[in-house]
């Protein structure tokens, strides 16, 4: 499979990411181009706007159905996720953004939640700073050379977002990790892409 992760040239580059917003739409999920707008523009700037900066309990479940309509379903994840107190939720990612930019510590505090694992504490990471966070994908993981197998660890998210940083910084311009990702998995076409892939 041709990979993008192996290129140089910006324009490649920068054509996979002006692709994100109709690879989203091609991947056929009722509530992914809502969510995602949701996910892009209105969360980042909800988080922006608090003091101190934290996620309400509806924003982590609505998160954690951006994240499974862009990739897998588990509805057990989801029943853990609703099952958190609002108040945990608050005061955990109150803590936990207040750690930005630490590369570990908002990821593992935020994994603290139930039904919260590095995919999901990333998203919210990378809505709060996607200057310093990706959101961890399985099918981007796959594209970066030497991470090996994908393994939903902290560990693992920390090898993986220092190598989208510093993709990021040999880009240059407004590269961020969080773009960077969007590029690499509007490259290989979202999950669509990758089930024609596999078939």
């Amino acid at each position: 499979m041709p990979t993008l992760w192996t290129s140089e040239s910006t324009k490649e580059w920068r054509a996979a990411l002006d692709a994100y917003a109709s690879v989203v739409d091609a991947q056929g999920v009722a509530r992914l181009p809502e969510l995602e707008r949701w996910y892009r523009d209105d969360f980042p700037r909800a988080i922006a706007a608090r003091r101190p900066a934290h996620v309400t309990h509806e924003e982590l479940v609505r998160v954690t159905e951006w994240k499974m309509a862009r990739g897998i379903f588990r509805p057990r994840n989801l029943v853990l996720v609703r099952g958190n107190p609002a108040g945990a939720v608050e005061k955990t990612s109150t803590a936990a953004l207040a750690a930005i930019p630490d590369d570990r510590r908002p990821i593992a505090l935020l994994a603290e939640l139930a039904g919260v694992g590095p995919a999901t504490a990333s998203a919210v990471a990378a809505a709060a700073a996607p200057d310093v966070y990706p959101f961890f994908d399985e099918l981007v993981a796959a594209q970066v050379p030497g991470l090996g197998p994908v393994a939903f660890t902290p560990a693992y998210y920390a090898r993986y977002a220092a190598a989208l940083r510093d993709r990021a910084r040999r880009l240059g311009g407004a590269w961020t990790p969080a773009s960077v990702e969007q590029a690499l998995w509007a490259f290989v076409g979202g999950k669509a892409g990758a089930k024609k892939g596999s078939e």
